[in-house]
């Protein structure tokens, strides 16, 4: 069901017009990370200030751009790279969406070490209402093998910076990552004990999900990535938190009232805006450059940074509506049946009945849930999906001549 993205060619990619009928987020991307992290498949390069600026300073115009074109968002979520490199230009860049838009809720991704008074003051004032936090683990010795703990610290200093923030947002997600080559069942063990004796808001817990190109940087560094031992590893997980936390995802588990962190799950439309960005309106899949210096030219004179897109048959938009829907482990049909307008049979009743009789799916009341069985076949699912994402990225950055490590 997740397979690659394939995107038109034979004409000039597009974006549809806004239709502000439905809820849509706006995905910012900010690519830039003071040090790269070698397991890492999502678009990044290294940080320049200058570079940055030019870079906000563009994104500010296809902000306005994408207002000029009819468009509303109701949520933010900024992700990256690292968003908070540099703060100042991310306030105003926030500060020009939420006059466009009417914003609702903003979630932004940043790390460990800039959990800092004065960056999280600003946050605060820009209308920041989730931030997600970049942990992976806790265990100093796999930090070191990922090479974080020199950029960010060992893992009771991280998780003393958690707590000092906790309460400060609506929402603090701590981002983990599990079946790295080098992980054990001790340290999951002990990563789970932290969380849940911190009473962290939320924990989205990864799988490790590198593209093809990177895997095999993965590999040769850091070992073989062992998928048997990730179902084991995701059952302990999902024993250690639920309850009392819920699933707000597969792999999103909330306590209370948390922002979900998934923005996928919460908006069927979204537009990606920034260099690399992917963003799906009204049945269009579409990609903005990878090649920072391209993105910030073609915003100089007036245009979209795109360079593919795709329209959706029915079939497919359901499709997707199906994966999306279901990563929040439930799914009631009539839903999407009154999106479209018609019965979702037709185009999914052999997907449906396969899940129910494989036990990835039990109904009750006209809805669908997830099985446990199922929660990790969705685990699987999205992996592939996000891997397939970032596969079309290394694509993107090799045709463009660009290194796939950086």
């Amino acid at each position: 069901m997740a397979k690659a993205i394939r995107f038109e060619t034979e004409k000039a990619p597009a974006i549809p017009r806004g239709n502000q009928s439905d809820p849509c987020l706006l995905y910012i991307h900010i690519p830039f990370c003071e040090r790269l992290c070698p397991y890492c498949s999502f678009h990044r390069i290294q940080f320049d200030a200058r570079l940055c600026r030019e870079y906000f300073q563009a994104l500010r115009r296809e902000i306005v751009l994408y207002k000029e074109q009819g468009h509303d968002f109701k949520g933010i979520y900024v992700g990256g790279g690292t968003p908070t490199v540099m703060i100042d230009e991310l306030a105003e860049t926030l500060g020009l969406a939420r006059q466009c838009f009417r914003i609702d809720g903003i979630s932004v991704e940043t790390n460990p070490d800039h959990l800092t008074d004065d960056r999280l003051v600003v946050l605060r004032q820009a209308g920041v209402n989730r931030l997600s936090v970049g942990v992976q683990s806790f265990d100093d010795g796999l930090l070191k093998s990922m090479q974080r703990f020199d950029k960010y610290g060992s893992g009771e200093t991280i998780a003393g910076r958690l707590k000092d923030v906790l309460g400060r947002f609506d929402t603090l997600n701590a981002d983990m990552m599990f079946n790295f080559p080098s992980q054990t069942e001790r340290m999951l063990e002990r990563d789970l004990q932290i969380l849940t004796g911190m009473a962290m808001d939320q924990v989205t817990w990864y799988p490790l999900m590198a593209s093809d190109a990177t895997r095999r940087r993965v590999r040769e560094v850091f070992g073989r990535v062992d998928y048997n031992q990730e179902r084991q590893f995701y059952g302990r997980i999902v024993s250690g938190l639920v309850p009392p936390y819920r699933f707000s995802s597969a792999w999103c588990f909330s306590w209370g009232a948390a922002m979900v962190d998934e923005y996928i799950v919460n908006y069927d439309t979204y537009a990606g805006l920034g260099s690399g960005a992917i963003g799906y309106l009204n049945g269009t899949c579409y990609a903005n450059t990878f090649l920072v210096p391209e993105y910030i030219e073609r915003l100089r004179r007036g245009e979209l940074p795109l360079i593919a897109s795709r329209n959706f048959s029915i079939r497919d938009r359901m499709r997707y509506d199906f994966l999306m829907r279901l990563f929040s482990t439930t799914l009631d049909p009539r839903d999407l049946s009154k999106k479209y307008g018609r019965s979702i049979i037709p185009y999914l009743g052999v997907e449906l009945l396969a899940l129910l009789v494989f036990g990835r799916l039990y109904r009750d009341g006209g809805i669908y849930h997830l099985t446990a069985r199922g929660r990790y076949a969705w685990v699987i699912m999205m992996r592939e999906f996000f891997i397939a994402v970032n596969n079309f990225r290394d694509f993107c950055r090799s045709e463009a001549g660009l290194p796939l490590a950086a």
